[in-house]
């Protein structure tokens, strides 16, 4: 994973395409794997993985709606203060949930919590290869003792719904359909 700095010319270009573009953008931000630059990613470095980087681009494009990867982790400080400053922004905590140690991934989702961001967080797997991190992944979220039963719905649903737009027929649409179990990629129901 080689790192883009987001003020490049390449990026800039990508810049007059963005005007016109109405539909949500993921951006992959965070650090990669432990001495990630030692493993054959001599480009990477870790002062491009800050969510600050993004923040130009939404300068000079507040309409368009970006969620960050993994949530930035582990650059706390610089996610909080692009959430702080621009309400388009949400995350999404694949990886961390599953990956992290559960104390440090707590610590991380709580802290976004208490920022007030709660109601832009939303539940990420990153399941491309391993099927096995999704249910660790959902649990890590359920068993969360600082999230109220209305967190774990926001970031299990309603806050992904709310940044895709979805309208008020998908959702009840969503909602009629009875939950599949993990096994199959979806959320388990909230226990009453």
């Amino acid at each position: 994973m080689a790192a883009l700095h987001l003020t490049t010319s390449e990026w800039n270009l990508t810049g007059r395409w963005l005007k016109s573009w109405t539909y949500p953008v993921g951006i992959h931000i965070g650090g990669g794997g432990p001495g990630e630059v030692y493993l054959g990613n001599e480009k990477f470095r870790a002062r491009l993985q800050s969510a600050l980087t993004l923040e130009e681009v939404l300068v000079r494009h507040p309409k368009l709606r970006v969620y960050i990867m993994h949530a930035g982790y582990p650059l706390l400080d610089d996610l909080l203060a692009l959430l702080f400053n621009y309400p388009q922004v949400y995350v999404e905590v694949s990886v961390i949930n599953n990956i992290e140690p559960r104390p440090a991934f707590y610590r991380y989702l709580k802290a976004i919590i208490d920022g007030g961001y709660g109601e832009r967080v939303m539940f990420g797997s990153d399941q491309m290869v391993w099927a096995g991190v999704i249910e660790p992944a959902i649990k890590s979220i359920q068993q969360a003792p600082f999230l109220t039963r209305k967190q774990k719905r926001d970031i299990f649903y309603n806050n992904a719904a709310r940044f895709l737009r979805l309208s008020p027929e998908e959702i009840a649409r969503h909602h009629r359909r009875r939950p599949l179990n993990h096994s199959n990629g979806f959320a388990p129901p909230l226990k009453q």
